[in-house]
């Protein structure tokens, strides 16, 4: 898939400025509220014990189809309802929804409908924004999505115990600044070049990471083998399914060292205070320094907890199993309890088994092994017997790594480009909702 970036199709144009509740926005351009410029229409509230006569089956949206920007039609739900509920409900191409409720940071996020389905309705938390003729459907997702009107909604929103909504009045009130037709159309048309240039990466990133479970899927089970390898033809049963004759199967205890990290107590521990890492700092594959904590250890504790290059560091609770390898961004750091430490007993790649980790992670394989509290634990007696396959020398396994390390490379080098773009739209959105940059 080719993909390129966006051009520059606006340029500067001098203009005065006036300060609004949408904040500084161009003199020439005009400050309306919501509800004077579109329809603000609310959904059907479901009842399953009403009676229908002559009931319709149709596809309704609810909270969790919109989402911020585009709408996940992965999950359509049906509902029976009657010829005047799809009247009054039903949603149109080019109604923008937004959701009623949610997290305090999501209210208002919201979407165009582009007519997939029709008819199509939309439930009561999901409110239908139906643009008037002063307002193109496309400008208004734009400015919904700028930080002044995610901050309106933040302040207007009501905070429950734990979910945040936002009223139709209060949504109504919403403040948006109008340039003339043209001028909306040209910023609309210039953020959506680059939404679609977004969307052409993400679809691009979802297939490379579908190849790479693939070659993990084969490379990993030996289903595929590397050329010069094969030692003798042919497949086995084993405790990890078939694998070739003339490799083996261990287990994660028996090629490695594992242990826990250091419990995290303020008042008991003592001693020098040391950088550490905890369990949301480990991503597959990488280790996010951004949140280094500082943790007092003894002299005990440093020769225990200290972190070597190429230790396999696996969370034991949450998101169980996920693991990076520790490749000594600083020079000195430590580790918490929520994490194991894995350290080579033999010649066993650690890059390969943070490999079968997160294939053993994708294939849903892990739960056989974890302690389900309040969230998900993998204790050590029960990692340590997690069955392995083992190539039967380090050259395959080796061979195995680099081909599966260079795809990582190209989807983070694809992940990088993407979040540039994003940077990239969110300064246009500063830059054209506000008129500082004026398109001709």
């Amino acid at each position: 898939m080719q993909v390129s970036e966006p051009s520059a199709k606006y340029m500067v144009k001098a203009a005065e400025y006036k300060q609004t509740e949408a904040g500084h926005i161009p003199a020439d351009w005009r400050l309306g509220r919501l509800a004077n410029v579109a329809q603000i229409r609310s959904g059907i509230t479901k009842n399953s014990k009403a009676a229908i006569d002559n009931p319709v089956s149709v596809h309704y949206l609810r909270v969790a189809n919109v989402q911020d920007g585009y709408l996940d039609l992965s999950d359509m739900s049906q509902l029976l309802v009657s010829q005047s509920d799809i009247k009054r409900h039903e949603v149109l191409p080019g109604d923008m929804l937004m959701n009623e409720g949610g997290d305090l940071d999501k209210l208002g996020r919201g979407a165009l409908w582009r007519g997939k389905f029709s008819p199509c309705i939309h439930q009561n938390h999901v409110f239908v924004v139906r643009s008037g003729p002063q307002l193109i459907p496309e400008y208004l997702q734009a400015w919904t999505g700028s930080a002044s009107a995610k901050n309106y909604f933040m302040l207007a929103g009501r905070q429950t115990t734990n979910l945040a909504s936002i009223n139709k009045t209060a949504l109504g009130q919403l403040p948006i600044p109008l340039p003339t037709l043209e001028e909306q159309q040209a910023i609309a048309t210039a953020l959506s070049d680059t939404d679609a240039l977004i969307d052409a990466l993400e679809q691009l990133l979802a297939k490379k990471r579908q190849v790479k479970q693939g070659a993990m899927s084969a490379l990993l089970t030996g289903k595929r083998r590397l050329a010069g390898f094969e030692i003798e033809p042919g497949y086995k049963n084993s405790e990890v399914g078939l694998i070739p004759i003339d490799w083996t199967t261990s287990t994660i205890g028996a090629e490695f060292f594992i242990q826990l990290g250091k419990m995290l107590d303020a008042e008991k521990n003592s001693g020098t205070p040391k950088n550490y890492i905890g369990n949301r700092s480990v991503q597959w594959g990488k280790i996010d320094m951004t949140s280094i904590g500082e943790i007092r250890l003894t002299a005990a504790d440093i020769n225990q907890f200290r972190l070597r290059i190429g230790d396999l560091l696996v969370c034991e609770g949450g998101e169980i199993g996920r693991a990076a390898i520790w490749e000594q961004p600083i020079e000195e750091c430590y580790y918490q309890k929520a994490l194991h430490r894995l350290r080579q007993k033999s010649n066993y790649n650690p890059h390969l088994l943070l490999n079968i980790l997160q294939w053993l992670s994708n294939t849903g394989k892990f739960k056989n092994y974890a302690t389900q509290t309040s969230i998900a634990h993998l204790p050590k007696d029960k990692f340590e017997t997690i069955p392995i396959p083992k190539p039967k020398t380090t050259e395959e396994q080796n061979s195995i790594v680099a081909i599966l390390s260079d795809m990582d490379t190209d989807i983070t080098d694809l992940e990088t480009r993407l979040g540039k773009v994003r940077q990239v739209k969110q300064g246009m959105m500063r830059e054209l909702l506000t008129g500082r940059t004026r398109l001709v």
